[in-house]
Formats: C-alpha cells, structure tokens, sequence
C-alpha cells in the first residue's frame, strides 16, 4: 500500500471532552474537532467521525473494531488513542489498513499505582464499609470486636504483570511492609528483583497458591481475557484478596461474584468493570467488595500528560515520522 501524503495540518476528531488546555493547544496545532458532547458515541457516531478525519483520538470508551476500520476512507492513517490500554483498537486489522495507531504510556504510571496501593490498603482494612457506618449512623462507639479488618504488613503481595505499573506497586507496597512476588511473560533483571525483595513465579498458578493479595497490572489481550477465572480465584483461596485497576475483562466476572458471595475470596477491590460503565448489581450489596468508577488516571496532572502526548504523536506523524508512542503490537 502506498504511502498517503500527511498533511500538514491534519484534521482531528476527538471523541471525548479532554482537558481545556489539551483541547487549546489541539486547536493552535490541528484543524481539530472536539467532542460536542462528553458521551460515548454510538457506533453510527464513531463511524462518522472516522469517515471525516485524518487522525482520530479515541478514548477506553471507544470501541474500534475490525469492521469500523475496515470500513473507514484511506484518509483515515493515525489513531491517536487518549489512555496507555489499547484492547478497545483492532490492531490487526489497523496494520493491514495502513492505519498507525498511537497510545500514551508511561504518564500513568504513578497514578494508577497510587490507586492500586489505596485499594491494598481500603480492601483489607474495611476502610469504606466503615465510612458508610458512619455517615448511616451506625456507627455506635468504639469497641474492641467491631469492625476488625487485616493488617497488610507480613502479607505477600501477588504482581500479575511486572512492567512500569507493577514496579511502581511494588515500591509503595515494600514500604507497607509487604513481601513482593511476581509473575509475568519476562522475569525483571536480578538488580531490580534485589531492589524490590521480589520473588518471581513462572507459573501463575503457584503465585497465587503463595500470596495472600493478588494485584492486576497487566493488559487486556486475547491471552489475558478471563485468566483469573473459578479455578485462580480458589487458588487465592478464602483469606486472599483480588485488587484490579487494569482492565475487567481480565477477571471472570461470574467467577469473582461467586467467590465473593460465598466466601471463596476474603474480598475485592474494584476500580475497572467489564462492559463499562455498568457494574454487575450484585456486586453493589457485598460488604466485602471496594467499588471505584475507574479513577485510575484521574488526577489533573495525569490527564493533562496525556494530551500533551497525544498532541506529540499527532505532530511526529504529521512531519512524517513514526510517532514516539507507536504501538507495534503485530505491527510488522
């Protein structure tokens, strides 16, 4: 396929309503088109705005299918995606269309390990159970027996995925006290697993056989989908806890609300749900489950970084350079 002319001031489409500044400085640089509305667009609605754009900065809530891109007019080449996650992107089917796509890692890095940590320590500790007895009234003084929870420090820690997210997690969580293992495709260097006091698990299965706390810090992937399932949740077995802001599709969403109302697990926190923004009703009146509307990334500091990377990504390929932040999954 031969390569299409970039031009200079490319016409963007953003789906989403971003930060006034990102949204300026898009309107300085592009012939940008921000969102009217700060909804998810419906299908018909993303599929206009592909067939009438250069450069599209979509969003988690944007699902960009093989069908969408297939269908898209050759003026469509970049994807600029506003977020680190890509599994919402048919990357497949963008490769064999030409079509680069783009995301912003690294910005988030901190903030989700922020909130990872928050959890580790709400889940156990019974923090929101506790804030809800007392703004209910509840709350009837202090007593030696009422509202006990876990200390965390002693605890071994589990690390599905050990990349920038995952070691930021295992820094805060040394400092709590917690004993650091870890599993994912490639085992860090030695010096950082000597840094971080961690051990490292080839299999996944034996990790959470070993730890008291599984945390999620890996993508959502057609190899990631569901892996911790009915089985895994048993081999956290009924005093391990399950803590995910990375993408719920990871989990088995039957599965976790089993374990959780019959005591399979000892408890959960929740900070990214499958099929967004719904969340599975069942979930709502447990005691033993932390639920966040997917708070991860947002601080001010972390959003507006990311504009400002996909405001670079869209200038590189302008000029007609690979963009910085190319993903190259299958890309070949």
């Amino acid at each position: 396929m031969a390569q299409a002319i970039r031009p200079s001031r490319p016409r963007v489409f953003v789906t989403r309503s971003l930060p006034t500044s990102v949204e300026a400085r898009m309107a300085e640089l592009f012939d940008a088109v921000p969102s009217r509305d700060d909804a998810p667009l419906s299908r018909d609605q993303l599929a206009a705005a592909m067939a009438d754009c250069d450069v599209l900065v979509p969003t988690v809530t944007d699902r960009i299918d093989a069908d969408l891109i297939r269908g898209a007019p050759e003026r469509l080449r970049l994807i600029a995606n506003y977020g680190a996650g890509y599994g919402h992107i048919d990357l497949k089917a963008a490769r064999e269309r030409g079509i680069v796509v783009t995301n912003t890692p690294g910005v988030l890095t901190e903030d989700t390990a922020d909130m990872a940590m928050a959890l580790i320590l709400a889940t156990p500790r019974r923090l929101v159970e506790g804030d809800k007895l007392v703004r209910t009234g509840g709350w009837t003084g202090w007593c030696p027996t009422s509202m006990r929870g876990h200390r965390i420090g002693g605890k071994k820690l589990g690390i599905l995925g050990m990349g920038r997210i995952g070691q930021a997690v295992a820094q805060r969580a040394r400092a709590f006290g917690l004993q650091i293992h870890y599993h994912g495709r490639h085992r860090v260097p030695e010096v950082l697993e000597a840094q971080l006091g961690a051990t490292f698990h080839a299999d996944l299965d034996s990790m959470l056989e070993a730890v008291d706390i599984l945390t999620i810090h890996t993508p959502h992937t057609d190899a990631t989908g569901g892996l911790i399932d009915a089985r895994r949740l048993d081999l956290l077995g009924r005093d391990g806890w399950l803590i995910n802001t990375a993408r719920g599709e990871i989990v088995d969403p039957e599965a976790l609300v089993d374990a959780l109302t019959h005591g399979r697990i000892a408890g959960a926190g929740l900070d990214v749900y499958v099929n967004e923004p719904a969340v599975d009703p069942r979930l709502m009146g447990l005691d033993n489950v932390v639920l966040l509307p997917h708070l991860g990334s947002a601080t001010f500091e972390g959003r507006e970084a990311m504009g400002q990377k996909v405001i670079v990504n869209i200038g590189v390929w302008a000029r007609g350079d690979r963009p910085p932040d190319q993903v190259l999954d299958g890309w070949l």
